[in-house]
């Protein structure tokens, strides 16, 4: 399979996790909204209590999984910094503008890594 197909199959199948993973915020935006029939039958600690394990259970969830993610992907920063085009792996006229776009996507990884790890951390 041809590199940028390759690429594009990737970027769309996790686009579409992205968007499963957004109709899930959306239900669980739904129930909290949901919670509220409970203040509003006089059980407002039921809504408090739930509410407060809805959250910290999202929280602990994200938190996981970016902190795996960026586990996995500091750890692979060397091998990836190694990937840098040379020569023919550069298309023609890409030149040295091929490894800016190079360190460019490189640098975005890291910022992207120290701002997961601020987050989690």
């Amino acid at each position: 399979m041809p590199e940028a197909e390759q690429a594009r199959e990737l970027r769309a199948q996790i686009a579409k996790h992205l968007a499963e993973l957004h109709r899930l915020n959306l239900a669980l935006a739904a129930d909290s909204r949901a919670l509220k029939t409970l203040t509003l039958d006089g059980k407002g600690q039921a809504e408090i209590e739930i509410a407060a394990e809805m959250l910290e259970q999202y929280m602990a969830a994200t938190g996981a999984f970016l902190e795996n993610m960026r586990g996995r992907y500091e750890a692979r920063l060397p091998l990836l910094r190694r990937a840098e085009p040379h020569g023919a792996e550069l298309a023609p006229g890409q030149g040295a503008s091929g490894h800016g776009m190079f360190w460019y996507a490189f640098s975005r990884l890291c910022v992207v890594l120290k701002r997961v790890e601020g987050r989690v951390g």
